[in-house]
């Protein structure tokens, strides 16, 4: 079976959230990943998100939501 797979989402491409740090970014891709280092398989959805710096970040699915604009921009 494949090590990864991707999913759609809502917010993919849009400004997001990680509540976890309260960093934000683009949501660049979600994925269906098998994320066990021992022989048996754990899947999980990871929220691949591109920061500011440029460098991108994972996070839980659940973790991540649209972003706000501040009510000083």
């Amino acid at each position: 079976m494949a090590q990864y797979e991707y999913v759609p989402h809502r917010l993919l491409r849009r400004r997001v959230r990680d509540i976890a740090s309260g960093t934000e970014g683009v949501l660049m891709a979600v994925v269906n990943e098998n994320v066990s280092d021992t022989g048996i398989e754990h899947w999980a959805e990871l929220a691949y998100i591109r920061g500011a710096s440029g460098r991108e970040f994972t996070t839980a699915v659940a973790n991540i939501e649209a972003a706000t604009a501040s009510p000083n921009s």
